[in-house]
């Protein structure tokens, strides 16, 4: 399969969606490139991804 860029919105609707209250506007906007696209991704790699946008939005916070 190729690869598949879409929107962390997406991913979190489709798969862990109970996590949506957890990510802000900017973070949900954010464009993810999946190596298998979305129709192979399973939940625990949703809430990995997640995560990781999390962390980055944090850190991203602390640096301005």
């Amino acid at each position: 399969m190729d690869m598949e860029t879409v929107k962390l919105s997406e991913i979190v609707e489709r798969l862990v969606p109970e996590l949506s209250p957890f990510l802000t506007t900017r973070e949900l906007d954010t464009s993810i490139v999946l190596r298998d696209g979305l129709a192979l991704l399973e939940p625990a790699d949703a809430a990995e991804i997640v995560q990781v946008s999390i962390c980055n939005g944090q850190k991203e916070a602390w640096l301005h």
